[in-house]
């Protein structure tokens, strides 16, 4: 058995972190999701096999027992979230060892890295959930998490553990430009930190298991696929930083998504601006509540931070799952949690240039960023880049309008250097940028 599984699972499901050694073989009858592509032939001989049973959540029992009841009580009229986040416990209940299917082995080996977060401030109070980053406690939210959206500067901070532990903890940093804050719990107890993967080799269809505290329920696991990839969005937020001097574009933010806002809190009223961020689009279920914990890949490593849902029918935009939601990819997340540590704050590209949307300029034949102006002394007009220019790419990633373009110049890290394809006269042309820093 590895250090992860301490439940009886088979242990091939468990590679060691950092070994060499590869973990021994699975008996063919029992690896129930190959590596390679499933072909249909393989598909009917999978088939043939026994269905692995569903797997109960531990807090699924409970249920019947009346923690729903305090839910409800929770949402409509605000008690305190740390009392419902108490009430359940995240360990993932696994009753066949031997009978597990690969979201059992991944739901078991992320659990002990993935918290419940409860915030209570002046304004109000809500839960969350997180992920462990290392053994000292350091722990990966949402800011709208941490502090309820910006209505909360100094609120009590508590995280509970898969094993129900309950513990202080305080803010080291935030992050509002792509909605990101680390904690650290007060505690000299070692943690299980979580295992990274590396976004960037995902592929549209890839397996993805959601697990967090949605509605205060700790220990859910939802499943679906990675449903679109370098998807941006904008989402409405009340503690987005200031943006004078930045880049600005007119792109429609009619229609912003909405923070995954927790238990007994709702997404503030009166946002001052809206951020756009890059998003791994999933259709795992996730709810408020969800927010700040764990996209999982098949292998049990953190694929990205989920953040927001779309949502439908409801006066406050918050109608719960609908089959769409979204995650800041861990290759962002790893970064700007690292300097968020190290530095109490992270940085972002700056590129010093005012954009709109190419497809709604009269006679347009493409997708793309209009360069509106070039802001003298930036990045953007250092580099060449004028007004009328189209940009088509950035670090190698389409760009389809002004939201996309300002979501991954704040992906990139301030000072950088970015590649740029701009669309100028007809003509393509690929320019080396360094960018700003959004201050």
């Amino acid at each position: 058995m590895t250090e992860n599984n301490d439940k009886g699972i088979p242990e091939y499901f468990f590679p060691p972190v950092g070994d060499a050694t590869p973990p021994p073989a699975a008996p063919a009858a029992e690896q129930v999701v190959p590596e390679t592509f499933v072909g249909p032939a393989a598909v009917r001989e999978r088939k043939q096999s026994k269905v692995a049973p569903l797997v109960a959540v531990a807090v699924a029992a409970a249920l019947v027992g009346g923690i729903a009841g305090a839910g409800v009580a929770t949402v409509m009229g605000g008690q305190n979230a740390t009392n419902t986040a108490s009430n359940t416990i995240q360990g993932i209940t696994i009753n066949d060892s031997e009978e597990v299917s690969t979201v059992t082995a991944v739901a078991a080996k992320a659990s002990p890295s993935v918290v419940t977060i409860a915030v209570t401030g002046t304004e109000g109070s809500g839960t969350g959930s997180g992920v462990i980053l290392n053994k000292e406690g350091y722990v990966l939210t949402n800011n709208h998490v941490a502090t309820l959206d910006g209505a909360a500067s100094d609120a009590k901070i508590t995280v509970q553990d898969n094993d129900g532990n309950i513990y202080p903890a305080t803010i080291v940093g935030t992050d509002p430009t792509v909605d990101m804050a680390v904690l650290k719990i007060q505690s000299e107890s070692t943690f299980t930190p979580i295992e990274w993967a590396d976004s960037s080799k995902l592929n549209v269809g890839d397996l993805t298991i959601a697990l967090g505290a949605p509605l205060g329920l700790a220990g859910t696991v939802t499943t679906g696929i990675v449903s679109a990839l370098n998807r941006s969005i904008q989402v409405a937020s009340s503690s987005v930083p200031d943006s004078s001097g930045s880049d600005s574009g007119s792109g429609d933010s009619s229609n912003p998504f909405n923070f995954d806002f927790g238990q007994g809190q709702s997404q503030a009223q009166t946002q001052s601006a809206s951020i756009s961020i890059p998003v791994i689009q999933t259709d795992a279920a996730i709810n408020p509540g969800n927010s700040g914990g764990a996209l999982l890949d098949s292998k049990g490593r953190l694929i990205g931070i989920n953040v927001a849902i779309a949502s439908a029918g409801s006066s406050e935009g918050q109608s719960g799952s609908i089959g769409v939601g979204f995650a800041l990819p861990s290759n962002l997340a790893k970064r700007v949690s690292t300097e968020l540590i190290e530095n109490q704050k992270a940085s972002h590209g700056l590129l010093g240039a005012q954009v709109s949307d190419a497809a709604t300029k009269d006679g347009s034949t493409a997708v793309g960023a209009f360069i509106e102006k070039a802001v003298d002394g930036g990045a953007a007009a250092a580099a060449g880049i004028k007004a009328g220019d189209i940009v088509t790419q950035f670090n190698g990633v389409r760009v389809t309008d002004a939201n996309d373009l300002t979501a991954l110049v704040r992906t990139a890290a301030g000072g950088s250097e970015a590649t740029v394809v701009i669309n100028r006269d007809g003509k393509q042309q690929t320019i080396k940028v360094q960018l700003g820093t959004l201050k």
